[in-house]
């Protein structure tokens, strides 16, 4: 019966996780109209009545945190429909677990990030060093730069072991590109979220920082390829859109916030190095079988070298 009822169950899910991406979405236009717009206009927030101002004082303290979760939803929904419960949950706690535990040793010591806190505004924080949201968006960004990675190098006539590899060097690379545009913006908006104890040389952040991030990418990626090594998975089947939607969306509000600060070199950084490589691999996802062949290989070639 359960069996049987696992269908059905899946094919509800497959309808809400579109529901959850634009609820994720709508969240971060919300988020960016009340940072870049109310925020800096505090006449405007004295002139609403008191529910519109007890709104406001909501948004801005749980407003972050229902964007994150939306965002972990999203992708949660979507690994259990697509990959099913063991690639779903080999690559979530993994990433949970390690994003974690470099978040808590970066909070603490300065390693591997560089000396940091956090701020209100993301929620519970763990051991009172970090918000329990933090290691969401490490898995839901970490999932779908790696998936997204991962099918494209499918496409390609390379040995299995070279797919893996190169999708979780290129699956961290997406994801601290990721970085490069909303770290700056976010630790240094009118409300941030988090500061730098010691301000770097890449506007006000430690170039340490993004090591740290790519360092942390690769090793939650390795851990979660060695188990789906185990039991290994179809990716002809896969489906993009989700984990698409779910990077550019984020891309998106990152790239957003830093315009509104004036910080155009991280935009440009983060578009060479992750929009450029991730529309590459949307192309591979998207060939056909029968073109796996030398110019794909070329073209991956050809990113690598940027």
């Amino acid at each position: 019966m359960l069996e049987e009822a696992k269908p059905l169950f899946k094919e509800i899910l497959r309808e809400k996780e579109g529901y959850f991406l634009i609820s994720h979405i709508i969240a971060m236009i919300f988020g960016l109209a009340g940072l870049l717009l109310v925020l800096p206009h505090p006449e405007f927030i004295a002139s609403l009545p008191e529910i519109g101002q007890s709104a406001f004082r909501w948004s801005m303290m749980g407003g972050g945190v229902v964007y994150m979760i939306l965002g972990w939803a999203t992708v949660a929904i979507y690994a259990y429909r697509q990959l099913g419960t063991f690639h779903w949950l080999t690559f979530m706690i993994p990433a949970l677990g390690i994003s974690l535990g470099s978040e808590l040793l970066g909070t603490s010591t300065g390693f591997p990030f560089g000396s940091y806190h956090y701020l209100s505004g993301l929620g519970y924080k763990i051991s009172g060093l970090v918000p329990f949201t933090i290691p969401l968006s490490w898995f839901y960004l970490g999932f779908s730069s790696y998936l997204i990675t991962r099918v494209g190098l499918n496409r390609l006539v390379i040995n299995s072991w070279l797919k893996d590899l190169g999708a979780i060097v290129f699956g961290a690379l997406l994801l601290t590109s990721w970085d490069f545009v909303l770290d700056p913006a976010m630790s240094q908006t009118n409300v941030p979220f988090w500061l730098w104890d010691q301000p770097g040389e890449f506007f006000g952040m430690p170039y340490q920082n993004f090591v740290g991030w790519f360092g942390t990418g690769v090793v939650f990626m390795t851990v979660a390829t060695i188990f789906w090594r185990i039991k290994p998975l179809d990716f002809e089947k896969v489906s993009l859109t989700i984990p698409a939607g779910v990077y550019i969306g984020n891309f998106g509000f990152a790239m957003i916030m830093s315009i509104g600060a004036g910080f155009y070199i991280p935009i440009f950084l983060g578009i060479l190095l992750g929009i450029v490589p991730l529309t590459v691999f949307l192309w591979l996802a998207n060939q056909p079988d029968d073109s796996q062949n030398n110019t794909a290989t070329e073209a991956l070639a050809s990113v690598s070298q940027l």
